[in-house]
């Protein structure tokens, strides 16, 4: 650990740990760095975000500090918390006062009271999470590890520091928690632990579905989301929060007939994405995309097992599982539900001769994503056939490259019709009704199909020949 203290003294030289500890001096109250930043510290990852506990009033250390220089901000205090808030240049300072913790068992909301610094560790999450260092004169820079923090790091393990199945039951989100870590950090969790987590599991219900889903996005964000969300299968938690995901699960066999694995398929796929972006809902579409096939399963004996119209019904639960897991019910959303409905389109198209007409429908429904549609559809491909997998991938690039060459000839990604439905009702003196729309819709699928150019009077006459099939005439031809 030599060079892990060296890395230690480095970093407290920051000019922002001396004006800590000089507070601290003069009024009276021990500080420590405690939580995060020193377990990152230690496993070299960048923090800005720093956790002071003091012997006292976390208020009033960040009070006395922010009087220090003018690189502070003013205090955000959090009264209701004891807590406060500084920055300091592009670290954000979170102050509070060292305090015990007593749970009820229907709240994660715990009695909270005054307490020292071996009190403040004892209530902390996990034991990576329970390192501190002093910032006093007498302890400047000792690391304070009364639970073996630094032997779990080396060991890459996620352990309580008190008995897990009592710090899982007092604060169900530890258990959310520790799966996260463990994905994001790629460590193990301790048997113990892991064993407490899917004993446990039931009190995750008295967590908010807003406090879920942030954990839920933490582990998605991971370098590796497939270890994270391997562990919410395996102890039960997932099931309770995303059972749609837990139906992916199991291989089902009729007539010597199976079908994928289609919940470690979207691990993977999952997995694949997260390599090749950091966009959250990118990621999500890949978590959803085939979250239609339980519902759509049907095993067919003349051709085996089918899942017809799984991108349609999975699109359509998008919208009902992002509002019971309190996620954005916005653009976002709408995002992810577009990426489902299209995600077998570009599939299609590589495996059958991608026509001009297919492409140009690709491209007005994917519109701006239509690159994310393709990352998604590359992503998919799981296949364990070095072989099969080359001839997919090139399959797409073929479709990548028919994209390219018909968005620059025929400009229909997110393009608008000619003509709209006000010229069309004064063009044939038309009430508003269907045979607008109808009218609309020819214009544009002739225009899909190739059959006419995206111009206004190649548009005029293909829709006169529509009118008069309908039964319409044109303003001019009618007073004649």
């Amino acid at each position: 650990m030599g060079s892990i203290k060296k890395n230690f003294t480095s970093q407290l030289e920051l000019p922002l740990f001396g004006f800590i500890a000089k507070a601290a001096e003069e009024i009276g109250q021990p500080a420590y760095v405690i939580g995060g930043w020193v377990r990152d510290l230690l496993l070299e990852r960048p923090s800005k975000d720093i956790d002071i506990v003091t012997v006292g009033s976390g208020i009033e250390l960040a009070k006395a500090v922010a009087k220090k220089s003018k690189r502070f901000t003013e205090v955000s205090q959090f009264k209701n918390f004891g807590t406060a808030m500084i920055k300091f240049d592009d670290y954000e300072v979170e102050f509070v006062g060292a305090r015990r913790e007593s749970y009820s068992r229907n709240s994660r909301k715990p009695v909270v009271e005054d307490g020292t610094l071996q009190d403040d560790q004892n209530r902390r999450d996990f034991t990576i999470n329970a390192l501190s260092i002093g910032l006093n004169q007498d302890d400047w820079g000792k690391i304070y590890d009364p639970f073996e923090g630094l032997k779990d790091l080396e060991n890459k393990t996620i352990r309580t520091p008190l008995a897990p199945g009592k710090t899982y039951s007092d604060d169900p989100l530890r258990m959310m928690r520790a799966i996260r870590f463990a994905s994001q950090l790629n460590f193990k969790i301790d048997t113990d632990s892991y064993e407490a987590i899917a004993k446990n599991k039931n009190r995750i219900k008295i967590i908010s579905k807003e406090r879920i889903s942030t954990e839920l996005n933490k582990i998605l964000m991971s370098d590796q989301p497939s270890v994270g969300l391997e562990l919410l299968y395996k102890t039960g938690l997932l099931e309770i929060f995303f059972p749609e995901l837990v139906a992916l699960s199991g291989v089902e066999e009729i007539d010597g007939q199976t079908h994928k694995e289609n919940f470690y398929h979207t691990l993977e796929v999952v997995d694949n994405i997260s390599r090749e972006t950091d966009n959250l809902w990118l990621r999500y579409a890949a978590l959803l995309h085939d979250i239609g096939k339980p519902v759509t399963k049907r095993f067919d004996k003349n051709i085996g097992w089918t899942f017809h119209g799984h991108e349609f019904v999975g699109s359509k639960m998008v919208p009902k599982i992002f509002k019971r897991l309190k996620l954005p019910l916005d653009d976002k959303m709408k995002y992810v539900k577009k990426l489902v409905a299209l995600s077998s389109r570009p599939i299609v198209l590589a495996t059958e001769k991608a026509t001009d007409s297919g492409v140009r429908r690709l491209l007005y429904d994917a519109g701006n994503d239509v690159e994310d549609l393709m990352t998604l559809c590359e992503a998919d491909v799981t296949t364990k056939s070095e072989k099969r997998k080359k001839r997919y991938l090139n399959n797409f690039k073929v479709v990548r490259k028919k994209l390219k060459e018909v968005e620059e000839k025929d400009h229909v990604r997110n393009f608008q019709p000619p003509i709209d439905g006000k010229e069309i009702i004064k063009r044939y003196n038309l009430q508003p009704g269907k045979e607008i729309g109808k009218l609309k819709n020819a214009v544009k699928e002739a225009i899909l199909d190739g059959q006419i150019q995206n111009d206004y009077d190649q548009a005029i006459e293909f829709l006169d020949q529509q009118a008069m099939e309908m039964g319409l005439l044109a303003g001019s031809d009618r007073k004649n």
